[in-house]
């Protein structure tokens, strides 16, 4: 007969779906757990980088470019990711109605953004650091993921760094592609 632990762990992930899709065996007690439990913690990716710097929780998602800063609280597992080969965060401005779609105005991608306001997820998120590979510095303004849409449809940003659904979902909400950081990465 195997001991029996009684140790509560907390298990910080994103709301998203795909993090849903990762953690529902768990959260839902579908898969043999070894008595351990798991106290889940639903935050924004940035939030969760934010806590990971201070150690507040014990087994956490973050970005991997968050990892750098917080590699001697944290060790890497073998499994999660929200990457792919070519799949990455999208930039994306308000659906244009007086040109062509996704013309840019008739500038590059990163001649349009250099003088506009981003929204972003976060500072310590893969995605900026991408979207700052991509363009240098830049103006932005932080919002949760899941505002993102929100903040650029209001006019409080010219256009949104978007991961998670949205990067599935921005143009039946009214947005069009000015960057697809994951293609230019890739290249």
């Amino acid at each position: 007969m195997t001991k029996q632990s009684t140790e509560s762990f907390t298990l910080g992930h994103s709301p998203d779906p795909d993090d849903a899709f990762m953690f529902y065996a768990m959260a839902e007690n579908k898969i043999d757990l070894r008595g351990y439990r798991f106290e889940h913690r639903l935050e924004d990716i940035q939030t969760l980088n934010e806590r990971a710097l201070r150690g507040e929780l014990h087994i956490s998602a973050i970005s991997i470019h968050a990892y750098a800063y917080v590699a001697s609280k944290y060790a890497l597992l073998p499994c999660g990711a929200s990457m792919g080969d070519g799949y990455g965060p999208i930039v994306i401005r308000k659906r244009s109605t007086t040109g062509p779609e996704l013309s840019v105005d008739n500038s590059t991608p990163r001649e349009f953004l250099e003088s506009k306001k981003i929204a972003v997820p976060g500072t310590m998120t893969s995605a900026f650091l991408a979207l700052r590979l991509f363009l240098g510095k830049f103006d932005y303004l932080v919002v949760p993921f899941d505002q993102i849409f929100d903040a650029v449809r209001t006019g409080q940003a010219d256009a949104g760094l978007i991961i998670h659904e949205g990067q599935l979902t921005y143009q039946k909400s009214g947005f069009e592609k000015i960057v697809d950081l994951g293609a230019w990465w890739k290249e």
